[in-house]
């Protein structure tokens, strides 16, 4: 620990001492206080992101702290840094909607805060020049590369610095697109070569894109890049392509694609099957085949023994999403399930009559969902819990 803290006051010195010879002056205050040191000067803002335990930013230090750069960007930029663990600094990327995949991240924005382009630079001051003058170029700067495309730029390069500004803005339907264009340009054999493995790792975001595909089914092809990371890789593609705004659209077939794709990469069935569970479920209530959601279910909680808070949950999922209650049956056997392990605190076991109750509702079983609501309201007296939703649920069910 007394290293590290040595290390990094060192690193500290140094920034200071690398500052002090002509380099970019990093701005301390608040980023609102940047802004208006900006409007008042009349300049951009250039933002890098960074942390102090990224061992690339430290290798940026001395390019940053160049005289070429610092007098380039000294009098075109009000400049600073934010630390990207810093919680004020995910507050605001937050509020901005931009997200950091590698750092460092070099943002530009207009003084009113409107973003201009973004860059991930190569560790050389021409680089880190370059980009600051494309931000300040209309034409050349991110918020042109929409335009660009539209009007038929397909250069490799270009694709690629526009797919990272739709990811890095989360446009994740222009990303997409623009890696599609890229993918469908790249010659089979070089699927996997350095430059497409850098793009894959980085910038797709679909696991249909070709790209996504070479990996995920040719995974041996990737060695040269490590063990794990390949792996890793395609797993996230998977996964976030399924946990995506359009994945909780697919249907039963397409969610078969993800759990077969992990399979392929080296994933356990049984945890893959557990990956697509809960989605392989609500699109079977999407398509109203309610026997074929219980039957999924089911099988889960036979073959992988559930806890309690478990069965309560599921129960709680189908009482709220079944398009039919052909499924109480099932959802009242999972229920005494879990009050037969004697395992359920008294809190539970008020949450799961309560559940129970609504599913004999749903079945117009009222009789008995008068029984299991009397039983909820007496178990929540006892748990000393709030009875609002006891109260509620018995007087719709006189």
């Amino acid at each position: 620990m007394k290293q590290f803290a040595t290390c990094l006051l060192l690193l500290i010195s140094l920034t200071n001492v690398l500052a002090q010879k002509g380099g970019i002056t990093f701005r301390t205050e608040p980023i609102d206080g940047i802004f208006a040191t900006a409007r008042s000067a009349g300049k951009p803002v250039f933002v890098e992101i960074y942390s102090p335990t990224c061992h690339v930013c430290q290798s940026f230090i001395p390019t940053l702290a160049d005289s070429r750069v610092g007098k380039f960007y000294n009098g075109k930029y009000v400049s600073t840094k934010l630390d990207i663990m810093n919680k004020a600094t995910q507050a605001w990327l937050t509020k901005k909607k931009l997200y950091v995949p590698s750092l460092p991240l070099f943002l530009y924005f207009d003084n009113k805060g409107n973003l201009m382009h973004l860059a991930m630079s190569n560790n050389s001051a021409d680089e880190v020049i370059r980009h600051g003058t494309q931000a300040l170029d209309p034409a050349a700067r991110g918020t042109n590369f929409r335009q660009r495309f539209a009007n038929g730029e397909r250069n490799g390069n270009f694709l690629i610095d526009y797919g990272m500004f739709a990811k890095v803005t989360t446009d994740t339907v222009t990303n997409i697109r623009v890696m599609e264009e890229y993918a469908r340009q790249q010659p089979a054999n070089q699927l996997a070569s350095q430059t497409n493995w850098l793009v894959t790792q980085k910038l797709v975001m679909d696991m249909d894109n070709p790209l996504a595909q070479n990996l995920i089914n040719n995974i041996g092809q990737y060695k040269a890049y490590g063990a794990e990371e390949p792996r890793n890789v395609a797993e996230n593609i998977l996964m976030s392509t399924l946990y995506s705004g359009r994945g909780a659209q697919f249907p039963v077939s397409k969610i078969m694609q993800v759990r077969t794709g992990l399979t392929r990469i080296g994933i356990d069935p049984k945890v893959a099957a557990n990956r697509t569970l809960l989605p392989e479920v609500n699109a079977y209530f999407r398509a109203r085949q309610t026997a074929k959601a219980v039957a999924r279910m089911d099988s889960q909680a036979t073959n992988f023994p559930l806890s309690v808070a478990e069965y309560l949950y599921i129960s709680r999922l189908f009482n709220k999403q079944s398009p039919d209650p052909s499924d109480v049956p099932t959802v009242t056997k999972w229920i005494n399930k879990a009050l037969s392990t004697n395992k359920a605190t008294i809190q539970e076991q008020a949450d799961l009559y309560y559940e129970l109750a609504q599913a004999q509702h749903r079945a117009n079983k009222d009789a008995e969902a008068r029984k299991a609501a009397q039983k909820a309201l007496e178990l929540a007296k006892a748990a000393r819990i709030d009875t609002k939703r006891n109260v509620q649920q018995l007087a719709e069910l006189k």
